[in-house]
């Protein structure tokens, strides 16, 4: 029998394996380029999911303040350093979030920041807490898989059958 937090963490990390097959084989070049009419770029995808993981990791451990960069409104634009450097801190940010809900109890509330677009929030349990994580990484990942194939043609589909 496995916990809700073992399956809580499953689907979260099965989301997360698919960003990373859609971010297979790219280069700080491709990282960078807008293959549609939005703003969007690979790059600035893998750096809001990182920055959001570390915004709700932040968050569910109950320190203090609003989270670094968490309302930057920049927080899609990467300007291409290393894109080596940017997998590595999404997977740094994924683990520091497993690590935290493995530890906490998921009933727990915790106070949540305010934010433009809910000045005066309502807590919210750990559970909420991972399951908004999920949804950003399962909403960002379609966006990033639309802008993988624009670019190049590759579909994150398709290379799930070539692992």
């Amino acid at each position: 029998m496995t916990s809700e937090h073992d399956e809580l963490l499953h689907m979260l990390n099965e989301q997360r394996r698919m960003l990373r097959i859609t971010m297979r084989g790219l280069t700080a070049a491709d990282a960078v380029k807008r293959t549609t009419v939005s703003e969007l770029t690979l790059g600035g995808v893998l750096k809001h999911l990182t920055r959001g993981e570390l915004g709700y990791t932040h968050i569910l451990t109950e320190q203090p303040g609003m989270p670094d960069g968490m309302l930057d409104t920049g927080q899609y634009v990467w300007d291409g350093d290393s894109f080596e450097e940017l997998l590595a801190a999404y997977a740094e940010a994924g683990r520091a979030t497993d690590a935290a809900v493995r530890a906490a109890d998921l009933d727990k509330l915790v106070p949540m920041p305010p934010a433009p677009w809910d000045p005066n929030p309502e807590p919210w349990t750990i559970r909420r807490i991972v399951l908004r994580v999920f949804q950003e990484t399962a909403h960002h990942s379609g966006h990033a898989d639309i802008i993988r194939e624009a670019l190049d043609g590759a579909s994150t589909t398709a290379q799930l059958f070539s692992d």
